[in-house]
């Protein structure tokens, strides 16, 4: 799995003119499933977003982690993170079928869920327009392989 996380003073998600999930102070998650993933991947990057110590302390630094913060998450399925680049129309081969992407992505959601957040989300496959403030900025990018 790949996701990229962005420190938000606030997000939302917009489908057909109506906004679907909206947050303040948190994460905006855009996450993309590998067509190999499994479970522990799920597991693995949840556990991940949900530790990240990159909200700022009383002196500025980013060390505290995003339940002391009081974060919200706002969680966007995003296949596109995994395109293949080597041409200039990029496939999308890699990324995992709704089948299989789906539940991997509902149970990040859950997880997520299970340890306290507050999570909102998209719609899986709908066009989303997707909106925010970024907080410093601060973009992490995550991928199960290298975590």
């Amino acid at each position: 799995m790949r996701a990229v996380v962005t420190r938000v003073k606030s997000a939302s998600v917009t489908i057909n003119g109506t906004v679907k999930g909206q947050i303040g102070t948190g994460f905006l998650v855009l996450l993309g499933v590998h067509q190999d993933d499994t479970a522990a991947e799920a597991k693995k990057i949840a556990d991940k977003i949900c530790g990240l110590r990159v909200f700022e302390d009383e002196n500025g630094k980013m060390n505290v982690n995003p339940t002391d913060a009081g974060a919200e998450l706002l969680i966007i399925s995003q296949f596109t993170l995994f395109a293949d680049c080597k041409s200039r129309r990029p496939g999308f081969t890699a990324a995992a079928r709704p089948d299989t992407a789906i539940p991997l992505y509902e149970l990040v959601i859950q997880e997520c869920r299970d340890r306290g957040f507050t999570v909102q989300t998209g719609e899986f496959g709908a066009d989303m327009q997707v909106a925010s403030v970024n907080d410093g900025p601060v973009t992490i990018l995550l991928d199960t392989n290298e975590l």
